[in-house]
C-alpha cells in the first residue's frame, strides 16, 4: 500500500461530517411527529449515532482529539439512555 493511498482528503471528511449533521437535523422532524414513544427512542438513538459519526469525521478533519473524546462520551451516554428507555417501555423500571 502506498502512502498516497493512506492520504486523507479533508474536503471529503468535512463534506460527510456536514451530511451526517444535516441528516441528524432532519430526524428532528420525526422526533416531534413520532406516533409512539418507541419511535421517538429510535430517532434519538439515530441522532446520537449520526452526531457521533460527524464528531469523529470532524476530529479527523481538524486533527484535534478532543472531538473523539466527546464522541465517545456521547456514544456511551446514548447507549445507557437507550437501555433505560427500553427497560422503561418493557415495564422493568
Amino acid at each position: 500500500m502506498d502512502r498516497e493511498d493512506l492520504e486523507v482528503n479533508h474536503q471529503e471528511l468535512l463534506f460527510f461530517a456536514i451530511c451526517f449533521t444535516v441528516m441528524a437535523l432532519l430526524l428532528f422532524v420525526r422526533l416531534f411527529k413520532g406516533p409512539s414513544v418507541a419511535d421517538r427512542a429510535v430517532v434519538i438513538d439515530s441522532i446520537d449515532i449520526l452526531t457521533d459519526m460527524a464528531l469523529i469525521l470532524f476530529a479527523l478533519y481538524s486533527g484535534r482529539s478532543v472531538f473523539l473524546d466527546i464522541a465517545l462520551i456521547t456514544a456511551l451516554l446514548g447507549f445507557v439512555g437507550s437501555t433505560l428507555v427500553a427497560r422503561y417501555l418493557e415495564g422493568g423500571l
